[in-house]
């Protein structure tokens, strides 16, 4: 395909509540079907940015994964986001589901843990980064924290889209809304940044700011800090363009990532 609708889903997060989150994405998305291509919720959509996994996690059979593949099937799109997920061995991730409408799903666990938080005493990190081929387009959705690592955001599979799905508080806004245009610069590549709203169970404050950004780091469109919906178009086209006469990333730095 030559363009690919994307929808940004800012929100309030009911905080610990996974039933009561389920149900207002289930409203708020019913109007999306066939209208978009990708649906992007906030990081650990279903709790907010919890550190009590032991009470909140599930298996990958659970009800919310089933949620999102229900979702894909009906909206005719890929769901993603990250939620709080157990393994059969008891350890705990902050892992991003990439949900198809065919049933196939794929996941990508948090690299960055935000040690402010203690996010890494509660959860693995992650070893591995996800790349997503969906409707014509390649994919590297990364989890909040990755943002500030610009060597594992770095674009070494020429892929077309970089997404980040967050829960960034609005005392560090300036460093989102700084570092989210900086990566589509760095990498000419679009960049999808879906951050949520309102309070969480820890007085902690956010303020929105999603956005979607060109490969030159132009803002398509950035939210306000009210709860908002928007789907925005990106073009193939203008992207293979851009990259031709701009051949920046032919003179990238040669590196691998170890864990």
């Amino acid at each position: 395909m030559g363009q690919l609708r994307c929808t940004l889903v800012q929100s309030i997060l009911h905080w610990e509540n996974p039933k009561a989150n389920l149900e207002m994405f289930q409203q708020k998305l019913q109007s999306l079907t066939g209208q978009t291509d990708v649906v992007i919720l906030p990081e650990m959509f279903t709790t907010g940015f919890s550190m009590a996994p032991a009470q909140l996690a599930e298996p990958m059979s659970g009800p919310s994964v089933q949620w999102m593949l229900e979702m894909a099937a009906q909206l005719k799109a890929a769901v993603t986001g990250s939620l709080i997920i157990r393994n059969d061995k008891g350890k705990y991730y902050n892992r991003l589901i990439w949900a198809q409408p065919d049933g196939q799903f794929f996941t990508y666990d948090k690299r960055h843990l935000f040690t402010l938080a203690d996010e890494h005493r509660h959860y693995e990190a992650g070893r591995e980064r996800l790349m997503i081929k969906w409707r014509g387009w390649r994919i590297c959705p990364l989890i909040c924290y990755d943002l500030r690592f610009p060597v594992w955001s770095r674009n070494t599979e020429d892929y077309d889209l970089l997404m980040y799905v967050a829960n960034f508080p609005a005392r560090r806004r300036q460093a989102w809304q700084a570092l989210l245009p900086a990566r589509a610069i760095e990498n000419l590549a679009y960049v999808i940044g879906v951050n949520r709203v309102g309070q969480d169970g820890n007085d902690i404050d956010y303020a929105g700011d999603s956005m979607a950004l060109d490969f030159a780091g132009q803002a398509l469109c950035h939210l306000t800090q009210t709860e908002q919906i928007h789907t925005v178009t990106l073009s193939r086209s203008d992207l293979q363009h851009f990259r031709e006469k701009m051949g920046f990333l032919n003179d990238r730095d040669a590196f691998s990532l170890h864990s």
